[in-house]
């Protein structure tokens, strides 16, 4: 599923993110019945004619790809944050990031498999073992019941199995933006990230939009042209888990902390992909200087391109919320508009997230918990909304049951990082922020 060296994959997932974008399909989705899997040029004509299938009908959004453009499409800026001067409570703020980011994402670890784990499915399950509404590891059965199967990280990821967080490229993405922000700072460009990927993360370890820009890295295809050659997971989640680190070394300042993350991002995503990146950099930065989740995410609306999908859908849920909606009608409003997408799209998951985050209020436990019973990219979006709120709790206030179990340590395949101590992470990233702010 979803491979980028297997043509009829990418005819089939192009179709679909064309459609998804104003693009009539019609006509060549009845050809790519007719053409056998095996048809390797009639996949291939397919493929290209998709490249250059032009926008017909009506587009109601504004989603441009360059950074000028990008600014220029944002709402006016925020009034200026007051910037957390360095010292214990940005430290244990930065901590609490790192923390609640792995707690949050070993807790989807077991149910991640959005077109198998549904809500539905993953309620009943709670349900059918006392554990709803989700406030803990996700608890596993033995025997499992009929009708139910864990991912295999389940001996690792589930209550009572957790010592030490597992290994998943919802961190090492973390690890890895942390490496790179350490050795080029402000001045990263797609180029580094590349040559980064290619030197530190093993191909089988990343990814849908990752793994097709790692396809065009091998095959020489130039820095500019990897994110839209062969790629249609170019506004899947990918880029949006890759921005925590650009925000936490830019406290209070997601007006910067944006900027690197859009070259992280430009690599293998467009639109709607990047500014995935780019809004989770601008929550993290934000909330390591907010005094609620709430503040954090009303804030992080200023950097997401006004006529975009992703803040159509963030204001949406938003709105929701404040119209004194349910968690359930919520979550039955996001899936009705959004269910369209691949459970591993931005638009949709940022949604699911921004859910959690809201009517989580300031919890860490029920915002994980929410976020989870949520479905589609779970592990991804318990992290997300983990880091949201555990910067700003701070690592003091998160529950012992989540952090208690990692026990300080992380696994990674990042060369040179597994069983990396949480603290020492947090530490390096404190160090960035505070040069950063001096700067």
């Amino acid at each position: 599923m979803h491979d980028p060296l297997d043509v009829h994959d990418l005819v089939s997932d192009e179709l679909r993110q064309r459609g998804e974008t104003g693009h009539d399909v019609t006509q060549l989705s009845g050809r790519l019945a007719d053409t056998g899997k095996h048809d390797r040029q009639g996949l291939e004509n397919l493929l290209a004619e998709l490249a250059d299938l032009p926008r017909t009908g009506a587009w109601d959004y504004e989603e441009p790809d360059a950074l000028p453009d990008i600014l220029d499409s944002m709402p006016s800026p925020p009034r200026p944050a007051v910037i957390p001067a360095p010292g214990p409570e940005l430290h244990d703020r930065i901590l609490g990031g790192w923390l609640g980011r792995i707690a949050g994402c070993n807790l989807g670890k077991p149910i991640e498999s959005g077109d198998y784990w549904t809500s539905d499915r993953i309620r009943s399950y709670l349900e059918l073992t006392g554990s709803y509404p989700l406030r803990d590891y996700v608890p596993a059965m033995d025997p499992m019941p009929e009708g139910y199967r864990l991912e295999e990280n389940w001996v690792n990821t589930t209550r009572g199995r957790v010592a030490g967080s597992d290994r998943d490229d919802d961190i090492d993405y973390t690890i890895l933006a942390l490496h790179m922000l350490e050795r080029h700072g402000m001045h990263l460009t797609p180029a580094d990230v590349a040559a980064t990927w290619l030197a530190y993360v093993p191909y089988l370890r990343v990814f849908t939009a990752e793994r097709a820009a790692y396809v065009n890295l091998l095959t020489n295809v130039p820095i500019g042209e990897v994110a839209t050659t062969r790629n249609p997971y170019r506004e899947w989640i990918g880029a949006l888990i890759r921005g925590d680190a650009h925000g936490w070394t830019q406290p209070g300042r997601p007006e910067q902390a944006i900027l690197s993350a859009y070259n992280d991002a430009t690599l293998s995503h467009r639109a709607n992909g990047i500014y995935g990146e780019m809004w989770s950099a601008a929550l993290m930065s934000s909330a390591a200087a907010a005094s609620t989740v709430a503040e954090a995410f009303e804030r992080s609306l200023h950097f997401v391109p006004a006529r975009s999908r992703l803040a159509e859908a963030l204001h949406r849920v938003r709105n929701l919320h404040r119209s004194g909606a349910t968690w359930d009608e919520a979550l039955s409003t996001i899936q009705h508009h959004y269910g369209h997408y691949s459970w591993v799209h931005t638009v949709n998951n940022a949604a699911i997230i921004t859910a959690g985050l809201l009517w989580g209020d300031g919890d860490y436990t029920t915002t994980v918990g929410l976020t989870v019973q949520g479905g589609w990219d779970t592990d991804s979006n318990g992290a997300t909304a983990g880091a949201v709120a555990g910067t700003v709790l701070g690592a003091a206030a998160l529950p012992e049951h989540f952090v208690g179990p990692l026990q300080d340590r992380t696994r990674s395949a990042v060369f040179g990082y597994d069983n990396s101590r949480i603290s020492d992470l947090a530490h390096r990233t404190i160090t960035l922020a505070t040069a950063n702010a001096t700067a």
